[in-house]
């Protein structure tokens, strides 16, 4: 269905369409955007957009030499004027190793960021030793996080483990743990090479060091499920992470179809393509080739959106190699000739979209000459990567008119108008709001989600809320479970609107619906009144905890504790404190000693003693209070996700 949006040359809309936004009112909030992106020299913009295009026909010339039959290495002069943007892009699409190599030998002083592209297709190829030999011949040495990333890569367990330990125990370490990321490639390093006891030590690390596990750790733990025979786990996993507020990917779809369709396990992957539709996500090319599959299985019930995916689209030309170097012609491309190299055009969007910046006449002249083919994939990550909405609106309102056909549709939609709610545009998602509910489009429910979360960010309540009351005109029918999500999500911003006693009758309207809140909803709220002292509050919503059948957990305790101690409360601190112990739970480190200078400064020397004494022992197992962020996750979730990881390696070799 083709979207009409607002053209931001003259405001006029189609006849086909009738707009509720005057032309005056569109105006004012059109030139509100403008406002801030004339500081830019025009010739300067220009010269930007001329010179991706121009580097974009280096890259397309470059990738069709590597792939015919004259020999690399280059003469030095053939590359003395490749600037090192030009010579990355090239060395990537280099078709194989060998041509990479080569092409990289071809240059007598190569930059560092061609060092760094070699070492990953390198490590891509899974050659540790060539790996090793590249990185000592650096011109200065790399980050240890590309060295761990690239020997991980490579498969060199060992080296990989030796970065690691020397990351570990790096002195301009500035928290207790390293990063997230580097937890994540131990692991991965670990499930590649079958050592499963060890991969699942990882992910338990990672959490008792108070590192966040991320999209990328739960999709380690999937594939690594997967590859290992469990799909039924795996899949249990992928379900548990909304409940955790953790984004579901595109990688984690793709390993699962591919899994279910090869298995003919089409009930689920018929599942898998519903979920990829609440969570607003394109399917990547091994959902499209599970889709196919199932096609073919004749039950393509629940694909027909894609369809326009499952073929390429013809209207893209190619670059073709005319036996002249450095030249091509992409009017060629429906010529059948066995004897020319023909490829899709090299295209970055995130670099198109960094020359696009500010978005002035002689840059919408270039865009145009260009005679880009529009898709709805190809306009998504453009708006992901324009860095100021007001650019990523110009261009969204300029796509909608250009010719070819092009259509907003869902996702382009649903990406523009995060976009705007997370830079406070909110008379803008309103419009867009009403627009898409005119033409019958609904968006995804993740969509809807992010709205009202962006909306904490920009403080802007009243939007959120009503984004929130007509949530169902928008995204369609809401499942309990998504349900509760959002309001956790409404909730959320009003505390950040510091709006919390409306916030507290968001409450009580929830639980009047019959949606239950979790505990790290509780947990989130119990903060917030806590730092403001309101101790009533607090006191309130921990009996509703127990009112809901909830149990809480030690990071609810730990807010508790710390709440009762600063407002000189250590006797009703000490209560709860004997309450957790008797659950099994102790505090962390700095709630314990805040008790006890707590029960100290009150003159209670035995009551201090005696925390001393029960918080010795250590933890074992998982911690009892989540490390994660308030809001999110709790220790109840990465429990639930340890035990179904670790149930399937029980005894397992590593």
């Amino acid at each position: 269905m083709r979207l009409f949006l607002f053209t931001p040359q003259n405001l006029t809309p189609p006849i086909s369409i009738s707009i509720s936004i005057s032309t005056s009112s569109l105006l004012l909030l059109l030139l509100r955007f403008s406002s801030s992106s004339t500081s830019t020299s025009t010739s300067a913009a220009a010269t930007r957009v001329s010179l991706y295009f121009h580097r974009a026909r280096l890259i397309d010339s470059l990738r069709l030499r590597l792939r015919s039959s004259q020999p690399f290495p280059l003469q030095s002069s053939s590359v003395s004027n490749v600037d090192s943007f030009v010579a990355v892009h090239a060395l990537r699409c280099a078709p194989s190793l060998d041509s990479a190599v080569s092409f990289f030998r071809s240059f007598p002083s190569p930059h560092y960021s061609l060092f760094h592209a070699l070492a990953k297709r390198l490590a891509l190829s899974r050659c540790p030793a060539e790996l090793v030999s590249l990185l000592d011949s650096f011109p200065f040495p790399p980050s240890p996080m590309d060295r761990l990333r690239w020997l991980s890569a490579a498969g060199d367990v060992s080296a990989a483990l030796a970065a690691w330990s020397s990351l570990r125990s790096s002195p301009s370490l500035r928290r207790g743990h390293p990063c997230a990321e580097s937890y994540n490639l131990v692991m991965g390093l670990h499930a590649a090479a079958g050592d499963h006891s060890a991969a699942l030590g990882t992910f338990s690390q990672m959490i008792r060091e108070g590192a966040i596990p991320n999209s990328r750790t739960y999709t380690i733990v999937i594939d690594h499920l997967v590859s290992s025979g469990f799909l039924d786990s795996a899949l249990e996993v992928f379900f548990l992470l909304p409940s955790m507020r953790v984004r579901r990917t595109s990688k984690q779809y793709n390993v699962l179809a591919e899994a279910f369709s090869s298995a003919s396990r089409f009930d689920e992957l018929r599942v898998l393509i519903r979920e990829m539709g609440f969570d607003g996500i394109l399917p990547g090319r091994a959902m499209l080739e599970a889709m196919t599959r199932m096609r073919d299985a004749g039950r393509g019930e629940g694909t027909d959106e894609f369809m326009k995916e499952l073929s390429p689209d013809e209207r893209i030309g190619y670059a073709v190699d005319t036996g002249e170097e450095g030249e091509e012609d992409g009017s060629d491309f429906e010529e059948e000739d066995n004897d020319r190299i023909r490829l899709k055009p090299w295209l970055d969007p995130t670099a198109l979209a960094r020359a696009l910046d500010d978005w002035d006449p002689r840059e919408i002249a270039e865009l145009e000459a260009a005679k880009l083919v529009w898709t709805s994939r190809l306009v998504c990550k453009l708006l992901r990567a324009f860095k100021k909405a007001e650019t990523a609106w110009e261009f969204f309102c300029w796509v909608a008119y250009q010719p070819g056909g092009f259509a907003h549709d869902r996702h382009t939609v649903a990406r523009m108008i995060t976009i705007l709610a997370r830079h406070g545009h909110a008379e803008l998602v309103d419009r867009l709001l009403s627009k898409v509910k005119s033409e019958g489009i609904l968006l995804p429910f993740a969509t809807v989600r992010l709205v009202v979360d962006f909306f904490g960010l920009s403080k802007k309540a009243d939007a959120a809320i009503r984004v929130f009351q007509d949530a169902d005109s928008i995204c369609g029918a809401i499942s309990g479970p998504n349900r509760l999500l959002l309001y956790s999500s409404l909730l959320r911003t009003m505390i950040k609107c510091r709006r919390g006693y409306e916030a507290m009758e968001l409450l009580e309207d929830m639980l009047l619906q019959g949606v239950l809140p979790d505990v790290q909803t509780f947990s989130g709220l119990m903060q917030y009144f806590a730092s403001i002292g309101d101790l009533k509050s607090v006191h309130k919503l921990f009996g509703m905890v127990r009112q809901c059948g909830l149990e809480p957990d030690a990071y609810m305790y730990r807010v508790l504790i710390r709440a009762y101690c600063k407002q000189e409360r250590a006797a009703l601190a000490l209560r709860l404190f004997e309450e957790m112990r008797s659950s099994d739970m102790a505090p962390d480190g700095a709630t314990k000693t805040l008790l006890v200078k707590s029960l100290w400064k009150e003159g209670k020397l035995r009551e201090a003693a005696s925390v001393e004494e029960r918080c010795e022992e250590v933890e074992t197992g998982l911690p009892h209070a989540s490390p994660g962020h308030v809001w999110t996750v709790s220790a109840a979730d990465f429990k639930q996700v340890y035990d179904i990881y670790s149930r399937c390696f029980t005894g397992a070799g590593g």
